[in-house]
């Protein structure tokens, strides 16, 4: 918990970042943005495919339209926060020369949208079937 809260604070502090360990090659540094920049896309699209969800299927039960929703708009959410901070943890690591963070949530963020889009296949399904 404490290493989190100091990503945290480096999150708007991106010059004490640089103050740890040696300069990493700048190939490596841009990488690790556009790596973070894919994650933001990431999110953007989660966060456009819950006010579409929304927006443009009415005809869903409200349970159905707003439980969809919501759990695109969280993973989108998760991902823009999950992005800046994996970036920050990166940067440290390969200034300080060590292995890059290993994480989960490329594995969550992937079941979460599985599960949402078996949702939708069943809705899409059933509204054919009705």
């Amino acid at each position: 918990m404490i290493d989190f809260a100091r990503n945290v604070r480096l999150w708007f502090a991106p010059e004490e970042v640089r103050q740890e360990g040696r300069t990493p090659d700048y190939r490596f540094s841009l990488a690790n943005e556009r790596t973070f920049l894919a994650w933001l896309r990431t999110a953007l699209a989660l966060i456009g495919g819950g006010f579409a969800v929304d927006q443009f299927l009415p005809g869903l039960r409200w349970a159905w339209r707003v439980g969809l929703a919501l759990a695109l708009l969280a993973a989108g959410v998760l991902c823009c926060l999950r992005a800046v901070n994996h970036w920050v943890r990166c940067e440290r690591a390969m200034r300080r020369g060590e292995d890059l963070p290993a994480s989960r949530f490329p594995a969550v963020l992937g079941l979460v949208v599985a599960v949402v889009a078996v949702a939708m296949v069943v809705v899409v399904l059933a509204g054919r079937a009705g």
